[in-house]
This record gives structure tokens, C-alpha cells and sequence, in this order.
């Protein structure tokens, strides 16, 4: 099994051109303006880099930061919290929030796990 990739859709960087735009002038007004920009690179490197990371070693959350990842042995299961959020719950009790999917997602990454979680709608 392949490691799978779950991301944001691309569409959502179209706002953070907007953002970039309207952040031109001020930019461009100040001495300090550059530093401005720096505002909506950071949007799109969230945008291009949030998700999660299916394959054979386990799921792995992916932030602007390192994160790590969760191995299938230490998976209990998944839980569905307040906003239709993922959280991956791990055998010691603890929990890891799954970026960008959502409930809707469900019966993608039981098929992208290889059958290590339940698909719900089956």
C-alpha cells in the first residue's frame, strides 16, 4: 500500500491571491511593508502543506509544523467530534485531530487504511 494524501483543495488558494493582492499596497506604502507578505505566504504554505498521510506505517497529520505519526498498532479507533472534526484515538487514551478531513470523509480513508478502519457507510 502507497502512502495516500489528503489535502486541501487547491481552489482555496484563490482567497490567498485576493489576500496577497490587498496586501500590495501596504506593502509598497512602508518601510516596513515587506513584512506584510509575508502574511499571505504563510496562508499558502498552510494551504498547500495541512492534510493527512495514509500508508502502511500508520496516519500521519500533517501541519505547518513536524508532526508524527500515528502507527496502525497504536490506533484504537476514530472519533467525530464538535464541527464534524477527526480525531485518531490512540490505545494509550490520548488524541491526535485529524486537519481537513471531516466526517464526510469517512469512507475515503477506510478505503485508503487497506481495511484497518471500518468503513461506516458499508
Amino acid at each position: 500500500m502507497a502512502t495516500a494524501r489528503m489535502r486541501m483543495s487547491r481552489v482555496a488558494l484563490l482567497p490567498v491571491l485576493v489576500f496577497a493582492a490587498c496586501t500590495l499596497p501596504v506593502a509598497a506604502a512602508a518601510w516596513w511593508g515587506p513584512v506584510v507578505l509575508l502574511l499571505p505566504a504563510l496562508a499558502a504554505a498552510w494551504v498547500l502543506r495541512v492534510g493527512v498521510d495514509v500508508g502502511p506505517a500508520g496516519i500521519t497529520p500533517r501541519t505547518l509544523l513536524p508532526g508524527s505519526t500515528v502507527p496502525w498498532d497504536e490506533v484504537a479507533g476514530l472519533r467525530v467530534g464538535e464541527g464534524q472534526e477527526l480525531y485518531v484515538v490512540r490505545t494509550a487514551g490520548t488524541e491526535t485531530k485529524l486537519p481537513v478531513v471531516r466526517a464526510r470523509d469517512l469512507p475515503r480513508l477506510a478505503a485508503l487504511s487497506g481495511g484497518r478502519i471500518p468503513d461506516p457507510t458499508a
